[in-house]
C-alpha cells in the first residue's frame, strides 16, 4: 500500500501568547499544532474529512522557546479499514543554519469521515 501523499508539514513562530511563565512552548499548544498537521497528513492520504480518535503518546524531550521557529512533520505509518496511524515529530530549526533539532514525537490516530460526518472507510472498496 502506498503511504507516501499521507505526509504534511506546519511550520509555525512561536510568540509570546504561545508560551508559558519559563517563556518555552504551551504543551497544549504544541500538541495542537501537531493534531493539525496529523490530520492534514491523513486528509492527504485519503482524500476524506479526518478527526482525531485518540493520541497514543506525546513524548516532549527538549523545550522550544519564544522566538523559535517550529516545524512539525507527519506521516501515515498504517491504516486500517477507517482508521490511520500518524506519527508528529516537532523540530525546533535554527534559521540561520537550517539545522533542526527534535523536541516532541507523537503518535495520532485518525478516522475518515464521509460526508455525512458518519466513519468511512479509508479507501474506497476495489471492485
Amino acid at each position: 500500500m502506498d503511504l507516501s501523499r499521507g505526509v504534511a508539514a506546519t511550520v509555525h513562530h512561536v510568540l509570546p501568547p504561545d508560551t508559558n511563565h519559563l517563556g518555552a512552548l504551551f504543551g497544549g499548544v504544541a500538541v495542537a499544532w501537531m493534531d493539525l498537521t496529523a490530520g492534514l497528513a491523513s486528509m492527504r492520504l485519503c482524500k476524506h474529512t479526518t478527526v482525531t480518535a485518540a493520541i497514543e503518546r506525546v513524548d516532549f524531550q527538549i523545550p522550544i522557546w519564544g522566538g523559535d521557529v517550529a516545524v512539525v512533520e507527519a506521516r501515515v505509518v498504517s491504516v486500517g479499514r477507517t482508521s490511520m496511524r500518524v506519527k508528529v515529530d516537532m523540530y525546533r530549526e535554527n534559521l540561520q543554519t537550517e539545522e533542526k533539532t527534535l523536541c516532541t514525537s507523537g503518535i495520532f490516530h485518525m478516522v475518515a469521515l464521509d460526508e455525512n460526518r458518519k466513519v468511512t472507510p479509508v479507501f474506497p472498496e476495489e471492485g
